[in-house]
């Protein structure tokens, strides 16, 4: 339990010391939003890999050459804990924007950050607003920033097996052309979720798939994309139960 008071002061200390932040990086941002957002990603960045710290969260890294260092990307992963952003934002090379579910943007000072950082807000109740969502995505990726989205919709709380995806997700890399990154998460439930509300450490393993290029799918590929990026994301979560030789642990 102590892990998880020492990680609930922290944000809220984060939280509340970052107002002032926020004011600075606004000002920057006037005159060179480039370097206002880079230094917004590093020091969120800096902020999730220390909760980590304070969890006792070991990580292991696989295939984190495939992500492309030069071209945004749509990363996709399955979902099993709401550590599963914070683990997976504190590895990205460059600018990304989450999606996440709306009521998220409710939320204050963090909601903040998470525009400040390109992140969405999704209502998968109104179909509407959930393609205008889609929409302002594509736009972000024509414009250099990586987009993160975890197509299951919601935590699954079932080890043995992964949600449907749902498609739609996948019309940002189809319009744009960008590169598809899947993500198998292995072990991230077991911070938090499988003993709430005691934060424990454990040993999480992310694995990045080869990029999936849309226009170098077969036509039955392309047609069924979501299952064919979820298929590579299940094979990878079958093989992590053993680390290879390869694997980064930090």
């Amino acid at each position: 339990m102590i892990r998880a008071i020492f990680v609930v002061i922290f944000v809220l200390l984060f939280l509340i010391l970052g107002i002032p932040v926020l004011g600075i990086e606004w000002i920057i941002r006037k005159f060179n939003r480039h370097a206002a957002d880079l230094s917004s990603l590093r020091i969120v960045q800096w902020a999730f890999r220390v909760i980590l710290f304070l969890c006792g969260t070991k990580l292991t890294l696989l295939g984190e050459e495939n992500v492309p260092k030069d071209q945004p990307v749509l990363y996709i992963g399955n979902h099993r804990s709401y550590f599963d952003v914070i683990i997976t934002y504190s590895r990205c090379p460059g600018l990304t924007g989450y999606i996440a579910k709306d009521n998220m943007a409710k939320v204050p000072l963090l909601s903040t950050w998470m525009r400040r950082l390109y992140c969405l807000f999704l209502n998968r109740e109104d179909m509407r607003k959930g393609l205008k969502t889609i929409l302002q995505a594509i736009d972000q990726v024509k414009k250099g920033i990586s987009i993160c989205i975890f197509p299951e919709g919601t935590r699954n709380r079932t080890k043995e097996e992964m949600l449907p995806f749902h498609a739609g997700s996948f019309k940002i890399a189809e319009k744009t052309g960008c590169p598809i990154i899947p993500m198998a998460i292995t072990n991230s439930a077991e911070i938090w979720e499988a003993h709430f509300p005691s934060i424990r450490s454990a040993h999480v393993t992310i694995q990045y798939g080869e990029p999936i290029v849309f226009s170098k799918l077969s036509k039955e590929d392309q047609k069924h994309l979501s299952d064919y990026v979820q298929n590579q994301i299940h094979l990878m979560l079958t093989k992590n139960t053993a680390h290879s030789d390869d694997a980064k642990t930090l």
